[in-house]
């Protein structure tokens, strides 16, 4: 998905056949499109969500493109970002869309509610609003549990409760966030994998919160060039793939600590950061990789798509012996 240089959005979905990557359906929209994801869609509808430069949040039958099935003008401009959960199979509860967008707004949306947020979270009052550049959802492991989290441009991650309604956490990381991630969203918050400008990604062990530290992390720094995606491998959630600004792939595995948690001097629990071990590297383009994801049905096989206006799919080998 994106846009032509004569300023309209497009749709391409592709077919794997034989090795080659054969186009079978190309769908051009009057706006540029942004992001997109299927999340929040049933295994058998298959619905893709759409975020556009105008700040239209869309939902489109494949199928039948020419009109949305649902439509929100979610945001005064662009939609950066955008991630569903309660679809697929994944997470448990109702199907739901965030979207991040430049105006600083946080929103999370119910397909079955129009116009109107189940959610909104933005800075208060007079605060200065910061460009939102990644959100995500993660603890949806029953009905009523839900996070979602959201990084910024001056380096803000923060994590909000969907049950309360409130804060959780936040922390700056100093450096613009490119991506957040959960390891998986439909259990209790167990990792985050934050990517961010300079090449250096964060990972945080969500499984115990301080009330002063916050949760324990690992810092790596994977290249000099901005890292703009991670996504963790369905099959086994401590691996995971960064994509860099110089067209590189980096392959990682988390390890635990022995103890994954502690007590402070005050007798409070607090967590323990494990380790990143790079398991292995590729260059595949000059441009950067602006997107990457992983099959959940065949192991190893993921799918990108860089600056130079190219998609690859791509098999990562062995990853059942690591």
């Amino acid at each position: 998905m994106g846009n032509y240089a004569r300023g309209t959005g497009v749709l391409q979905v592709y077919e794997v056949c034989q090795g080659d990557a054969v186009l079978l359906k190309e769908i051009e929209k009057s706006k540029p499109i942004k992001c997109g994801t299927f999340g929040s869609a049933s295994l058998q509808q298959r619905y893709l969500a759409t975020g556009n430069f105008d700040g239209n949040m869309n939902i489109w039958n494949l199928e039948a493109p020419e009109l949305p099935v649902y439509s929100v003008k979610a945001h005064k401009e662009i939609i950066n970002c955008i991630d569903g959960v309660g679809g697929l199979g994944i997470g448990e509860g109702a199907p739901e869309v965030v979207t991040g967008s430049r105006d600083g707004m946080v929103k999370v949306w119910d397909p079955r509610q129009k116009d109107t947020p189940v959610a909104n979270m933005q800075a208060a009052g007079g605060d200065n609003q910061r460009d939102c550049w990644t959100v995500a959802f993660g603890h949806a492991y029953n009905q009523q549990e839900r996070c979602v989290c959201a990084g910024y441009d001056n380096g803000d991650i923060k994590l909000f409760d969907l049950r309360t309604m409130s804060l959780r956490w936040e922390k700056n990381i100093r450096n613009g966030v490119c991506c957040v991630e959960f390891d998986r969203k439909d259990i209790t918050m167990n990792k985050l994998v934050a990517t961010s400008l300079e090449g250096k990604f964060h990972v945080f062990d969500m499984r115990t919160q301080h009330p002063t530290k916050g949760f324990a992390s690992v810092t790596e720094k994977a290249s000099k060039s901005t890292i703009w995606q991670a996504r963790h491998l369905p099959q086994n959630r401590d691996i995971f793939m960064t994509a860099g600004g110089a067209g590189n792939l980096y392959l990682w595995k988390y390890e635990y600590p022995a103890q994954r948690s502690k007590m402070d001097p005050d007798n409070v629990a607090m967590g323990v950061a494990g380790t990143v071990t790079l398991l292995q590297n590729a260059t595949i383009s000059t441009q950067p990789i602006s997107s990457l994801d992983w099959s959940p049905d065949k192991l190893g096989l993921c799918v990108c798509s860089a600056f130079d206006q190219t998609v690859r799919v791509l098999i990562v080998t062995k990853l059942n012996r690591v």
